[in-house]
């Protein structure tokens, strides 16, 4: 790793998920593993940012119709039948990423599971000449893996931090991180800030 070339890049860590007030808080959706990750992914954020890393946040966004009304995917809004008008929505507190992480050096809007579609992720990759990832957020199976396949096929080196993504479930967890064993490194956030710091 070098951490001039290294983005720690978190997926939907964002108020509408973890906030008490935000869409998933207000619906009484949440996990206490899913809400601890802020806690223990910030100081992996600061040692890499210290050693000249960039932290990268890519944000879940329901795009707002004509009428405010977002678009929803149907699959989505069976699943998530809460959603509704305002949630997700740029620039506004639900969208916004969490306290404890704010600010990013780059924000990415996604529309789907992976931070690379439809993004202008990869362009910031390029133009920061980055060829490294460490990835965390939620959930594991969703958003999280889908981007750490995405980044595979692009022949980006990934990062996994093992207890810096969390699903809804651990079982669901445990078995996505095994399943990523093929494609990624997967480390502890203690074990990441190691290697940063040897890097350095």
């Amino acid at each position: 790793m070098t951490p001039s070339s290294t983005a720690l890049l978190t997926i939907d860590l964002q108020n509408d998920f973890l906030h008490p007030e935000g869409a998933y808080g207000r619906a009484g959706q949440g996990a206490d593993s899913i809400l601890a990750l802020p806690d223990r992914i910030a100081p992996v954020k600061q040692a890499l940012t210290r050693a000249g890393g960039t932290y990268i946040s890519a944000q879940f966004t329901l795009v707002p119709g004509r009428d405010g009304e977002p678009l929803i995917a149907a699959h989505l809004k069976k699943l998530r039948p809460f959603l509704t008008k305002g949630d997700f929505a740029p620039n506004s507190f639900g969208h916004a990423l969490v306290d404890t992480l704010a600010p990013a050096d780059f924000t990415v809007e996604k529309v789907a599971y992976s931070a690379f579609y439809q993004t202008r992720l990869e362009y910031i990759l390029r133009a920061m000449k980055i060829d490294t990832l460490i990835i965390g957020g939620i959930v594991t199976n969703g958003g999280v893996a889908s981007t750490v396949r995405d980044a595979h096929l692009r022949d980006i080196h990934t990062i996994l931090l093992s207890d810096g993504c969390a699903a809804f479930n651990d079982d669901v967890h445990d078995a996505t991180l095994k399943s990523l064993g093929s494609v990624t490194e997967i480390v502890s956030c203690a074990r990441a800030i190691a290697m940063i710091g040897e890097a350095a």
